[in-house]
């Protein structure tokens, strides 16, 4: 599985948004500046986005590219649709 074979890549992504997150935390406490916390928001969002498309990218390619049963890739793709879906609302 994609998500174990790419762990240590992915728990590094999330420690970095961890952090950025507390970077923000601290800029709301201590009433920083309205540019700078945006900023921090939009990186923290860019992080996201990143994780989430090497988690999409991983999976499409292990359960739907590598597999090789087309009733088991057509089972895999709803539940990506539906994660896809309710990421972009």
């Amino acid at each position: 599985m994609h998500t174990i074979r790419e762990k240590h890549k992915l728990l590094a992504r999330v420690r970095r948004i961890q952090g950025q997150a507390q970077a923000l935390e601290r800029q709301l406490n201590e009433e920083g500046d309205c540019i700078e916390i945006l900023q921090q928001i939009a990186a923290i969002r860019g992080a996201v986005n990143g994780l989430m498309g090497a988690v999409i990218e991983g999976h499409l390619v292990d359960h739907l590219v590598n597999e090789s049963e087309q009733a088991r890739r057509e089972a895999e793709l709803a539940p990506v649709l539906h994660v896809i879906k309710a990421y972009l609302k």
